[in-house]
């Protein structure tokens, strides 16, 4: 049986940012957006998705979501048959970075969510190129529909995100960990720290792809979850 596919999306995103993935793997699997919205703690976001989502399943998350997957498969890692990790990292904010964020919550607030983006997602932050423009304002599109309230509770979660890296080595189900080679929110070398502390993890940098591949590179994205899902599932490792 072929196990259903759930995906993460990342801070003020939308089930948009996985369109093409979405209507390609969908064609041979349910593919099912999760929202990451629902609570202030990473625990509570996880726990809260693991009663909703199906028995047993593939997990990918990108960015904030990606932070979430950790938690999902730190607290039931049976039910969760591979992983793919896309821009993000298992360190916990530092506190210089969470006190940061106050600043861009207020701002939010008082009806300044699209400048807020625009400082969080920068165009130095993706790749070179004419896509930038559009691809700002498609994410920019998303979180003023998601709007400020949602804003708060995910920057809530970030803050007080638990550390995970100690816990990296015990995941077993096959893990993809996939950036963008221009990422400068999560540097290639976070990713690889990641890749080299998971079991048997395969790193895949999209060399033309940033801090948000599924957009900048879809068919990228989409190869590399295919191969990935071609993987044997984690129950069946010796």
């Amino acid at each position: 049986m072929i196990e259903p596919l759930v995906l993460l999306p990342g801070l003020m995103c939308d089930a948009r940012v996985f369109e093409h993935q979405m209507r390609a793997l969908s064609r041979d699997r349910a593919v099912t957006v999760a929202s990451v919205s629902t609570a202030e703690r990473i625990e509570e976001i996880a726990r809260g998705l693991l009663v909703q989502l199906p028995q047993r399943f593939a997990l990918a998350g990108l960015s904030l979501g990606a932070v979430v997957a950790l938690e999902i498969v730190r607290y039931a890692p049976e039910r969760v048959s591979r992983l793919c990790l896309m821009a993000s990292d298992a360190h916990s904010e530092s506190p210089q970075t969470a006190a940061a964020r106050e600043e861009l919550l207020v701002a939010a607030k008082m009806g300044r969510l699209e400048e807020v983006m625009r400082r969080l997602i920068g165009s130095d932050s993706l790749a070179p190129g004419p896509r930038r423009i559009p691809i700002l304002a498609d994410v920019i599109s998303m979180a003023l529909d998601l709007g400020p309230q949602v804003f708060e509770r995910q920057i809530r979660a970030l803050q007080r995100r638990p550390d995970q890296q100690g816990n990296l080595r015990r995941i077993t189900a096959p893990t993809l960990v996939l950036c963008g080679a221009h990422d400068t929110v999560v540097p290639v070398r976070r990713h690889a720290f990641m890749a080299d502390l998971i079991p048997n993890a395969e790193l895949h940098v999209i060399k033309d792809a940033g801090h948000l591949p599924t957009l900048e590179s879809p068919e990228n994205v989409t190869e590399a979850l295919k191969t990935w899902l071609s993987v044997k599932p984690a129950l069946d490792y010796a």
